[in-house]
């Protein structure tokens, strides 16, 4: 069995006081699709931004590549390969689209002693996001929502990650969008990136995932792989359901 690319162990995060997460255990294997579920409040976001960094006071072990980065800042843990994006998307409003993707451009990344990946470039992701590659010159604040949700995934691909935390990627977008996410990370996972999703969407979660955590205050209360979480009407109304 292969070494998961992430692997987390004893994550525990506070906000000043208050202490949100409670010794979450959990890993990501290569080439696979992760669903961290629960409802609003569970510790969806505060998981991703406690593994990237971004959290003051977290204690824990997080292992990428091998490698402990619990200690680390969160630009080091991005040049390691593992890509963030955020839920309220951040990107620069009154740069264009050209400008916010070369804004998150990083080099090409090697796996041990292999060969170099597949550079991602503005072109291969407007083959990715032709919404995007209709509207280069575009600035941010000019975009819709779901324009805008697939330009700050596109910004993180540009740093050429081997590893994705996607958080809400589907949270206030149209149906027709959340089709087309469903899509782009089926299609990101068939070329080997490993991928953490934020998901309240059991639908959506369900199109993508292979397994799935489930939150509530904090604490992993399930896990198993996403067809028993879609058969377990249990598990959902206890821990999904609003």
């Amino acid at each position: 069995m292969h070494r998961p690319i992430l692997a987390v162990s004893a994550l525990n995060a506070w906000y000043g006081g208050a202490r949100i997460l409670y010794d979450l255990d959990f890993h990501i294997g290569h080439g696979e699709v992760v669903a961290l579920m629960g409802r609003n409040g569970a510790g969806k976001s505060t998981t991703m931004e406690a593994v990237m960094g971004m959290v003051s006071r977290r204690s824990g072990s997080v292992v990428f590549r091998d490698r402990d980065v619990s200690k680390l800042a969160p630009f080091q843990i991005a040049r390691l390969g593992l890509g963030f994006v955020p839920g309220d998307r951040r990107i620069f409003t009154e740069l264009t689209v050209l400008e916010n993707l070369d804004a998150g451009r990083q080099p090409v990344r090697r796996v041990a002693d292999g060969p170099a990946l597949r550079e991602w470039t503005p072109e291969r992701l407007f083959r990715l996001f032709p919404n995007l590659g209709a509207m280069p010159d575009r600035r941010g604040d000019l975009m819709s929502g779901g324009e805008q949700q697939m330009l700050t995934v596109a910004r993180t691909l540009m740093g050429n990650p081997l590893a994705l935390l996607l958080d809400e990627p589907s949270e206030g977008l149209a149906p027709v969008i959340v089709e087309q996410m469903a899509d782009t990370i089926l299609e990101l996972k068939g070329q080997g990136l490993s991928i953490l999703l934020s998901e309240q969407n059991l639908h959506f979660a369900e199109l993508v995932s292979d397994r799935v955590y489930v939150l509530e205050k904090g604490q992993i209360r399930w896990t198993g792989s996403i067809a028993e979480l879609a058969a377990d009407r249990d598990v959902q109304r206890t821990y999904l359901t609003l």
